[in-house]
This record gives C-alpha cells, structure tokens and sequence, in this order.
C-alpha cells in the first residue's frame, strides 16, 4: 500500500509536464466517469405563511384539508378553507453523487396556482421522490425569492423577476443514498463531453504513457475505457492522478453557427474558405403616398375629390466587391467582412451564397 501510494505522488508531480508545450486541458474538464452522476427528485408540498398572496386552487384547498387530517383536525363536511395565505408547490433538487444521509442540498421552490407570490414564505415538511418513487431527501424551510410584484387599486401590477419561485439554500436533508457502481468493476470509463475521435486516442495515449501500455482503451469517439485498482483507496488514488492529467484535445469541427433570431453568428477556427469572390449591395425602395384635396370651382359644379400622388424613390448602395483567396482563415474573413460594413443579416446572406457555392469549406447550422 505505501509504496502504490509513492507510485502515485510521483505520478502526481509528473502530469503538469505533460504537453507543456501544447494548448491542453485536464482530463476532468473534458470527461465525465462513467456512473458518476446526478439524480433529479420531485416533491409536492405547501408554502404557508403568505401575506394574502396565495392561491385559492381546488387541490390547494385538498391539500390543506388533508394535512389538517394527519394533525387530528377534521374540517365539518362542506367547509372549504379558502386561505390566502397557502399556496401548493412543486420543490425539485439536484442530489449530487455520492450525497450521504444527513447532508444538505439547495432546492427550488415553484408555485403551481394562481399565487401572486411565495416572497415571506414557509415549505413545510416534504418528502423528495426520485424516479423509482423512493425518497431520497425531505424539504423544509424558509424561502428566498428574488422577485417582487405591487398593484393598485385600479388592476395595474409592476413585477420585478419572478415572484412565484424561490429557493431554499440547504433546505433539503439527504435521507438515502444512491448506490453507484463506481467500485464495481475492474475498469473505469471517461465519456467525453464534446465526442470525437482525435481527442480520445490522444486521451487514451496520454493514460497509457503515464500509466503503462494497455491500461487505457479508446471504445470509441466518446469512450475510454481504463483498468483501475479494485480498492476503492486505491482507486479514489488512482482516479485523482488521472482527473488531473493534462490532454491537448483535437481541433473542433469547422462549424459555422448563426442564430436568425437574434442575430449572432459564431465562426469556429477551423473554418477555411476556397477562392471567391463576392459583392454584397442593399437595395432600398421607398414608397410615399402624397395624397392631394382637388376642390372644384365655386360656380363649376362638381364634388370634392382626393387625387393620388405616389412617390417612389430606389437607393442603391454600391459596395465594392472583395475576394477570398485559398485557405483563409478566419481573421481574414472577419477582416474582409468589416471592411465592406456588413451587418449581421449581411452576413448571414454571404455565408449561406458561400456555402451554396461550395466555397465554405465548413458546416453550417442555423439555430
């Protein structure tokens, strides 16, 4: 045991020199493990104490009669408490792998009724389900909610944010854990965020000069599989070394992402473009109605009429043309784009006439 656990300093001081002359990134902002995950719960509950900015839902008013049953106090039979001062919610969490019982995590809080707001608020005692129906966590707490809202008298209503949700900072206590099969097997797996096939042989070659041969295997462009220790000491060792492990990861695709809504357009690096030519103008038309009284003479006899008087003026703009020579890169397009003043909508036209022109040497994807 001293001497694996000398092994992996040694192993430790060696990772920072690892393609220092490369632009490179650690293994654990590339990579996930394999079963290490995240669990989403769910519950359903009441926030009390509202200062008449509750709701007055039917399963509302059901739910305050049912949890007014479980403390011994039965409502008389056609009564239905219509307080202004309760409001049903939905609470959702995050439970972070490996959580234990009896830590705490933060939850939201989000109305389902009418409620005008949760601010000053209280969540009563509410289990956290998972997907399996089990619970995992219980809720409870005072809420903080960022938004505000005022009215008048006469209906009208300013609100800041979002009144109707908040959130409950360590307002939920873990209760069961998660099982997970972090020590289960003989080998740990690293799935990629961003797939592709480059980055994971250089992960799997960067393990392998650290580690020795055939201790990482590439399964494919997101997966890569390693021989790990079967103690979990050992393991939790072994798997610091290599989170920590600097990998230059490949070039990205040449994408060329344009948003039409709003206007944004994102030019990766490795965009090339083949020679061409191109000329960008703007043709304006504008069209004025000027319509005009024509009053007859007094002593002519005729009727008031309107006469039509229209004015159309064309503006064109005369844009110089500009040319892309082979491989240029990006700077160079940015430049040749800037110098002629084309706007975004002007850019997007000129990409898209370079694609169909098969001279955009790049993907390009309208979002």
């Amino acid at each position: 045991m001293k001497r694996f656990f000398a092994w992996v300093v040694c192993l430790s001081l060696l990772v920072p020199l690892a393609h220092a002359q490369q632009q490179t990134s650690r293994l654990k902002d590339l990579t996930t493990v394999e079963g290490v995950r995240s669990n989403q719960l769910i519950g359903y509950g009441l926030v009390v104490g509202l200062d008449g900015t509750g709701d007055n839902a039917p399963f509302t008013n059901q739910t305050f009669a049912n949890m007014m049953n479980q403390f011994g106090i039965t409502l008389p039979p056609g009564v239905n408490p219509r307080s202004q001062n309760v409001a049903a919610v939905t609470i959702n969490a995050e439970l972070p792998p490996f959580a234990k019982p009896g830590q705490r995590i933060d939850v939201t809080v989000s109305s389902i009724g009418n409620a005008d707001s949760l601010r000053g608020g209280t969540l009563l005692m509410t289990p956290l389900r998972g997907a399996d129906g089990q619970t995992y966590a219980v809720a409870q707490g005072s809420l903080v909610v960022g938004g505000f809202g005022a009215g008048g008298a006469d209906g009208s209503r300013v609100t800041v944010n979002v009144p109707s949700v908040g959130r409950i900072p360590n307002g939920a206590t873990v209760e069961r854990e998660v099982a997970n099969v972090f020590a289960d097997t003989d080998t740990l797996t690293f799935n990629l965020h961003n797939p592709d096939f480059t980055t994971a042989r250089r992960i799997e070659e960067a393990i392998n000069n650290l580690m020795g041969p055939q201790v990482a295997e590439a399964l494919d462009p997101v997966s890569v599989r390693v021989r790990a220790p079967r103690d979990t000491s050992q393991r939790v060792a072994f798997l610091s070394v290599l989170e920590n492990l600097e990998v230059a990861p490949a070039d990205s695709a040449a994408r060329v992402i344009v948003n039409s809504r709003t206007g944004t357009i994102v030019i990766g690096q490795s965009v090339r473009v083949a020679p061409a030519a191109v000329t960008h103008g703007s043709l304006t038309v504008t069209i004025a109605e000027a319509p005009q009284v024509v009053q007859p003479g007094a002593l002519a006899g005729g009727e008031t009429a309107v006469q039509q008087d229209t004015l159309v003026n064309v503006d064109m703009e005369s844009n110089p043309m500009f040319k892309f020579d082979a491989g240029v890169t990006l700077d160079e397009i940015v430049r040749a784009v800037n110098q002629v003043g084309a706007a975004p909508g002007d850019l997007m036209a000129i990409l898209e006439a370079l694609k169909q022109a098969g001279a955009l040497n790049a993907q390009l994807i309208v979002i």
